[in-house]
């Protein structure tokens, strides 16, 4: 299995709820489509390509912890995956002391070429079987199991097309059931699909990359000796935060006139090819993304998000693993102003770059907990209050094993991260 798992806290409260708020009214789901509905409710996004399992508690069949993780192309990999992913959501709930009762199981895929949504659906009965038998082996049934594709769903445990024909049902339209209007209520939003999501922090293409990766070599050149000088590597670092507040300010002063995808063209525009070089190849120094970290809310918050999501569209090429550092910050921001959604798939998404990045492992596994992060937020503020008549610089004394090389990686050693990275809460 190739895909770092995005697990998701037990929202605490019953399966008819449309939140994990304390005053969400309760919602009761009726059947296939009202579960089909309600799952981007459930994950903040609508998945795509995806796995998505949800536990089940007690009789009133309350709600608990929630894994998506990609579905391998390779139907040699759909074994172990089922056995993997009903480790990790089983296990994970047994821990807690709260064994589910039962598993909601959802296989998201549009069609592909000459597809058609049966067909898909067809396609991926194996799995939907394996992931049954590796949740009965560990003695919790799959309560239902939904593949969604095309704007349609089908049920692969029922077996009545009176109520689930075999071309399958229509979904509801967006925003229009009762699960959208508890939705709307209690605040919760869906943050477009999954792929959009991914779309915003991967790499740019075409020439604006070719161009983007000789600024990187360029910069990579200049910068290195500097590094590895001990007398001049507080100067670069100090030089690197600075730009980044020079950014940030820009940022601040240069609204978009739209908000979401449509912006990122604009943010892309406001950074050169140089800067945005310098600012990546400083990041891979730990004491200074430990500085960045520290603009993680308030009106800090809003431009570093925009700044860290440039960034890591800038990692191309042969510089494709520095992203982890900006996208891990991007995660970072993400989680501590209260969108969990987006910063699973960010830290999702470093943890692909590098899978050894350990920043991205710690804050990922906290996400996946449901810890909260103003523990981290709280540490990050007394640092920072510890350096503020110094703002701008780093310690006198930067210890040299806290710097990642900043110049181009071989790829080949690179361990795969899918297998270790993520568990389900």
């Amino acid at each position: 299995m190739t895909n770092n798992h995005e697990a998701h806290a037990p929202s605490g409260r019953t399966s008819t709820s449309a939140s994990g708020a304390a005053d969400a009214p309760p919602i009761t789901l009726r059947g296939p489509a009202e579960l089909a509905d309600a799952l981007p409710y459930m994950l903040g996004f609508h998945p795509t390509d995806s796995l998505v399992m949800v536990a089940v508690h007690g009789e009133g069949g309350r709600f608990g912890g929630r894994l998506r993780v990609g579905i391998p192309a390779d139907p040699d990999e759909w074994e172990d995956t089922a056995r993997q992913v009903a480790d990790c959501l089983v296990g994970g709930s047994r821990r807690r002391g709260v064994k589910p009762d039962g598993i909601v199981v959802f296989l998201c895929q549009d069609p592909s070429g000459e597809e058609n949504g049966q067909r898909v659906m067809t396609r991926l009965r194996p799995l939907a079987q394996r992931i049954r038998l590796a949740c009965g082996a560990l003695d919790v049934p799959v309560l239902e199991a939904l593949c969604l594709s095309a704007g349609r769903y089908w049920s692969y445990c029922c077996p009545d097309e009176r109520c689930c024909p075999a071309e399958g049902s229509v979904l509801a339209v967006p925003g229009t059931s009762v699960m959208a209007a508890a939705a709307t209520f209690a605040g919760l939003q869906v943050r477009g699909s999954l792929r959009e999501i991914e779309r915003r922090l991967a790499p740019l293409r075409g020439t604006g990359a070719e161009e983007m990766e000789r600024a990187l070599d360029r910069t990579a050149a200049a910068l290195v000796p500097k590094i590895l000088d001990g007398a001049t590597r507080e100067e670069v670092g100090a030089e690197t935060v600075s730009l980044a507040r020079t950014l940030m300010r820009r940022m601040t002063l240069a609204l978009p006139a739209e908000t979401g995808p449509g912006a990122d063209g604009w943010d892309d525009a406001l950074l050169g090819d140089d800067e945005a070089a310098s600012l990546i190849l400083g990041l891979q120094d730990r004491e200074i993304r430990d500085i960045a970290a520290e603009w993680m809310e308030d009106e800090e918050a809003g431009p570093a998000l925009r700044l860290w999501r440039a960034l890591a569209r800038r990692c191309v090429g042969a510089y494709a693993e520095h992203a982890a550092a900006p996208l891990t910050l991007a995660g970072w921001v993400s989680w501590s102003t209260g969108d969990e959604p987006t910063a699973r798939i960010a830290l999702g998404l470093a943890l692909r770059a590098d899978g050894e990045y350990r920043f991205a492992q710690l804050l990922h596994h906290a996400c996946n907990e449901g810890i909260d992060p103003e523990g981290l937020r709280q540490c990050l503020r007394a640092e920072r209050r510890r350096r503020e008549p110094r703002r701008g610089r780093l310690p006198a004394a930067v210890r040299r094993d806290t710097t990642r090389p900043p110049g181009r990686r071989s790829r080949t050693t690179r361990r795969e991260p899918g297998r270790t990275a993520g568990s389900e809460q």
